[in-house]
């Protein structure tokens, strides 16, 4: 990280952040990873919106990941002059606005601060990402795809339900959206799919990696989409993927940075 700083440009590539290290190797590193081959004259900077899990990493493992405000801070010692900051968050919530609150902070340490956008911003995000997962879902008549997005109070929530909406204008009639923290709900979900009355139910996340709530929310033994579904007599499968897995989502994050880079003006 930070290598190549000689012609004072940098991409950093901002997360939420995860503590299980497998699925960051396969999700978080390998975004920034393909960014870093689409954009090599940048160098690569990381930062995490989570205070908590970075403070986990630093207790459990020693490791310390930056903030969004100490990546700005060590790309000025560094010497960047130029920023392309692409966030790897799903939607424009809380996250991604502190990002940028965060960021402009900054604004007169450098010649040029750009924001990329988050995954799901313009509709033709929302169909690249839809076809993205579906093609890889495999699915028959006979299966419901229920997703599990994270969810927010913030208004940007309402993209899950449109999603919903839009698996079915695209021709999935037996995919799901719903949220762990918000709405739609499981309460909403389970009204759904009973009236589709699946052979099977196959769970996925809608997330960038599937950690803490993939693992117990999801797919867990006590309290989970899993146990209810199979409470409510339907056969489970759960697929723990996280977007950030396939190359399609990678994909978006790459072009969002050049969409970035297209952008006139200063700051």
């Amino acid at each position: 990280m930070g290598e190549n700083t000689r012609n004072g440009k940098a991409v950093l590539v901002v997360s939420f952040g995860t503590s299980y290290p497998q699925t960051r190797e396969k999700t978080i590193d390998k975004i920034e990873e393909e960014i870093h081959l689409a954009y090599p004259e940048f160098a690569l900077y990381r930062a995490w919106t989570s205070k908590m899990i970075i403070r986990k990493l630093r207790e459990r493992d020693g490791v310390h990941i930056p903030t969004v405000s100490e990546a700005m801070e060590q790309m000025k010692a560094d010497g960047i002059r130029e920023v392309v900051i692409q966030p790897t968050h799903v939607l424009n919530g809380i996250e991604n606005e502190q990002m940028i609150r965060d960021a402009a902070a900054f604004e007169a340490d450098f010649d040029r601060i750009l924001l990329g956008a988050p995954l799901l911003t313009s509709q033709e995000d929302n169909e690249r990402v839809i076809r993205t997962v579906l093609e890889d879902a495999h699915l028959n008549e006979e299966d419901a795809l229920v997703f599990m997005g994270h969810g927010t109070s913030h208004f940007a929530n309402s993209i899950y339900a449109a999603l919903d909406y839009q698996f079915k204008d695209m021709g999935y009639p037996n995919v799901f959206m719903g949220t762990v923290e918000a709405y739609p709900s499981m309460e909403s979900l389970m009204k759904l799919v009973c009236q589709r009355a699946p052979r099977r139910v196959i769970l996925a996340p809608f997330m960038i990696v599937a950690g803490d709530h993939a693992a117990n929310d999801l797919s867990g033994e006590e309290d989970s989409w899993k146990t209810m579904f199979e409470d409510a007599g339907f056969q489970v499968e759960c697929r723990l993927k996280g977007l950030g897995e396939y190359p399609g989502i990678r994909r978006i994050f790459v072009d969002h940075i050049r969409e970035a880079l297209s952008k006139k003006g200063k700051k």
